[in-house]
């Protein structure tokens, strides 16, 4: 393999307890490229379309794309798919950070989970080695202290940790997969089909190069985004996502109390703009990326809010916020928190509380199920 893969996907299957590895062709790579294109593949061709996405026939798919790895903004991600517990089709969701980059880096291309191991266990993955490993300790730990005890463990604090917390263990149909601590494959319940085969974590390190074709020619394109950063994505760099909620409102594109209604007085209240001027403490970033888009907040009352799990995004701020009727962005950065914690999907948790207030409000239920 030139330039872009490492040449070898990794394949546990944890109900045999069984660690192999696949080589595929360049010619495989051109034709499904990485990333989502891995993912369909493998599931279209090795999954019957009975499977139940919770069963230990489902199978768990962790795969890097061409550019993961390599020196430029916008190359920290990776995806994650399976069939989806919500949907019971397809499903995918992609995370940013440094997990993607570190596999890489460990000499692997993706990781296809398999079967269901018969106690929790966590994969341990380092310059080509594989370990799977036992996790009874750590089931049951929300995402900070699990990343704490594994790099205790593992006697190392720069290991990337992709990881469930107890949202994911439980098997919430859109429990979601965290990247360190606040970069999540969110969408369509990757975290839940992760519970659902006793997989607490992937630790990875890596110590390999990701080969590029010109790297002197790379290095002047990622030097020319570090320049120009401020003039081609100044919103993203300066607030992150989030910052034209006004105009999405205005344009009836912002949900509203359970997408029933389209106006929302108070979303300058809770905007990208809000944050960064009332609760905001930094921004992070991926790998190698200048954009630096990833919002840090801290909230000392009347909730405390630890910015380690960084901050809402738009998606967060809308599905929390406007579409539950809620204009109080302290509030919006606690139950962020907490998804981040528990593992669960900002989009789906906050579409979930918005229906049942509806439902609420409409006398389909009352307190007696609240």
């Amino acid at each position: 393999m030139k330039h872009g893969f490492m040449g070898k996907i990794l394949r546990v299957d944890l109900s045999k307890d069984r660690i192999s590895f696949d080589e595929p062709e360049e010619s495989f790579y051109r034709r499904y490229f990485g990333g989502r294109g891995l993912i369909a593949y493998f599931l279209l061709k090795e999954l019957e379309p009975w499977v139940d996405p919770l069963s230990s026939s489902n199978k768990l798919i962790f795969a890097c794309g061409p550019l993961t790895g390599a020196p430029i903004s916008g190359s920290g991600r990776n995806s994650v798919g399976a069939k989806s517990p919500l949907t019971g089709a397809y499903g995918e969701a992609e995370a940013g950070g440094f997990w993607g980059t570190e596999l890489k880096r460990a000499g692997f291309d993706a990781i296809i989970v398999e079967g269901k191991a018969s106690s929790p266990v966590y994969l341990w993955v380092r310059d080509g080695n594989v370990e799977v490993k036992d996790a009874s300790h750590l089931w049951g730990l929300e995402i900070k202290k699990s990343r704490e005890t594994l790099r205790k463990d593992l006697e190392d604090s720069s290991v990337k940790v992709a990881q469930i917390g107890p949202g994911g263990e439980k098997m919430v149909r859109y429990a979601s997969v965290i990247n360190g601590m606040s970069h999540v494959a969110g969408r369509c319940g990757m975290g839940a089909v992760m519970g659902s085969k006793n997989l607490k974590a992937i630790v990875v390190s890596g110590s390999r190069d990701v080969s590029v074709s010109d790297p002197e020619g790379l290095r002047q394109l990622a030097q020319w985004m570090v320049r120009n950063v401020k003039d081609v994505a100044y919103n993203f760099h300066n607030y992150g996502t989030g910052a034209s909620m006004d105009a999405f409102e205005e344009t009836g594109n912002l949900p509203v109390r359970n997408f029933r209604d389209g106006e929302f007085p108070g979303v300058d209240l809770i905007s990208a703009q809000a944050v960064k001027e009332s609760v905001r403490v930094g921004m992070g970033t991926c790998f190698a990326c200048a954009v630096a888009c990833k919002k840090e907040v801290k909230v000392e009352e009347p909730w405390n809010v630890d910015p380690v799990y960084g901050g809402p995004e738009y998606e967060t701020l809308a599905a929390l916020g406007s579409n539950c009727g809620v204009d109080d962005l302290k509030a919006i950065c606690k139950a962020n928190e907490l998804c981040q914690r528990y593992s669960l999907d900002t989009i789906s948790t906050g579409a979930t509380i918005s229906f049942a207030m509806e439902c609420f409000e409409s006398g389909l239920l009352g307190e007696e199920d609240t």
